[in-house]
């Protein structure tokens, strides 16, 4: 049953937009760094038609796809594309792109956005497919690997710094298993490894390191009966189920994963993982919930602060010991690309409201009533931190708290720059223009004024994950 409630995730910062937006030239505060050539691009929920306000989940929403393109210190578009899939297509009166499907899903992809062998792909878990999108944001239809990928995709996806593979692990409710796959060079699929685990847990993300696989199997399963009813989002929390970390060889068999026991909790993001030099420990950072989707909330990750913890896995104890790093509420985690799989010292993430920050959006809100934020939504960004993991320390760049701030995803200054030497890029919505910029920080300091800001004519809703995809050289 639904209530005539209205939807927090429908109204304010998370409302829809109505239209898709091509704008040239756009107007630039600052300068834009000229090593800066490539585009910036963002998806996430933009639903077309809900007939039902009051049941919709935020996860269900279509993707919609935001970029902007940068060269030579200019700002040369912004651009919204919704991702076609069949229904999509229909709604807006096109012929509805070719393709496969996987068990009959056209889903339009929300979630993520990647670049791999020369293709960009919108992405979404539990079994729909990826779909391919140009260099302009058009959709060209769903992607199989050529032919390769034998189910469904993931979300989340992690290429391999030291041989430019690409890595996820995919989930689908009607899989008795996880696949942990691994795609060439060549854009083929040449590794598929089918993990048992029962009970349809949702893994959105995993962590990669040089040797490893780790899988969150975690009390967040799918529900068969709210499937059933047609819920949106058929996904619980399950308090009867054991939490589990699986460590898996990246060459190994299903049979060689390691399942090892930890505290209850749900983890969307890890933010990275590495093996210590003796081959001894796994250290891995993610943001940690202590529990989601039990029920407390049909509308979306609300029942819980998200926090940074530091996880070291004891391979020959077979044990994980969890600690709290910041009572930040944090989301969005990232690090240098090219230090996945390896030590690092620095990560990046979305500063939420909380211990504070939220009674001071809600005062806001109150008293200018006529602002964006509904005061009860708490995935919404207003900061973004940067981690120094071995010195403990943090910087912060706080943003106008009435806007939102979006995933800081890190771009380096070049490919032998250290690892902090490039720029956080972010889409911060700014009250006092009603629309977003593309915002530049150094990352090297994150307290001081933004490099450049870029002007988008338009909102973009709070949404998930995007990329940094360079021209190719």
């Amino acid at each position: 049953m639904t209530d005539d409630r209205n939807n927090p995730y429908l109204e304010g910062l998370f409302a829809p937009v109505s239209e898709e937006v091509t704008a040239h030239d756009l107007h630039v505060t600052g300068r834009i760094p000229e090593a800066l050539t490539g585009r910036f691009l963002r998806n996430g929920p933009n639903p077309l038609n809900i007939e039902d306000p009051a049941a919709h989940h935020w996860f269900s929403g279509e993707g919609m796809v935001h970029g902007v393109r940068l060269r030579g210190g200019r700002a040369e578009w912004y651009r919204n594309r919704w991702v076609r899939s069949d229904a999509v297509a229909a709604r807006l009166g096109e012929k509805g792109p070719q393709g496969p499907r996987h068990l009959g899903m056209d889903f339009a992809p929300n979630t993520h956005i990647l670049s791999f062998a020369g293709r960009n792909l919108a992405t979404v878990e539990g079994g729909a497919l990826p779909y391919e999108l140009d260099h302009e944001l058009n959709t060209l239809g769903p992607y199989d690997f050529r032919g390769t990928l034998p189910g469904g995709f993931a979300a989340h996806t992690t290429v391999d710094p030291a041989t430019g593979e690409l890595h996820a692990v995919a989930y689908c409710w009607a899989y008795p298993y996880v696949q942990y796959l691994v795609a060439g060079l060549d854009g083929r699929i040449r590794q598929r490894v089918d993990v048992p685990v029962e009970g349809g847990p949702m893994m959105h993300d995993f962590s990669l390191t040089a040797s490893y696989v780790l899988l969150y199997d975690l009390p967040v399963v799918f529900d068969m009966d709210g499937a059933s009813r047609g819920d949106n989002f058929p996904y619980v929390w399950d308090p009867a189920r054991p939490a589990r970390l699986g460590v898996l060889p990246r060459e190994g068999p299903a049979e060689a994963v390691r399942w090892l026991g930890i505290d209850p909790c749900f983890v969307f993001h890890p933010m990275g993982a590495y093996e210590s030099a003796d081959g001894r420990t796994i250290t891995v950072h993610l943001v940690r919930y202590d529990k989601l989707f039990d029920r407390s909330s049909r509308f979306g990750p609300d029942e819980a602060p998200p926090c940074l913890e530091k996880w070291t896995v004891d391979l020959t104890a077979g044990t994980v010991r969890q600690e709290q790093l910041d009572d930040r509420p944090v989301e969005f985690p990232r690090i240098d690309p090219r230090r996945a799989t390896l030590e690092h010292r620095f990560g990046y993430g979305v500063v939420q409201p909380g211990d504070g920050y939220g009674a001071e959006r809600s005062r806001l809100h109150l008293e200018t009533p006529g602002e964006l934020l509904p005061p009860d939504i708490t995935q919404v960004g207003i900061g973004l931190v940067k981690y120094d993991l071995v010195n403990g320390t943090t910087q912060e760049h706080r943003f106008d708290p009435r806007g939102d701030v979006g995933e800081g995803v890190f771009v380096p200054s070049g490919q032998g720059s250290e690892e902090d030497h490039g720029w956080l890029l972010t889409y911060v919505f700014e009250p006092g223009r009603d629309a977003t910029d593309l915002v530049v920080l150094d990352a090297r300091d994150l307290e001081a004024e933004p490099v450049a800001r870029i002007h988008l004519p338009v909102r973009v809703p709070v949404g998930f994950h995007g990329n940094w995809i360079p021209d190719e050289r």
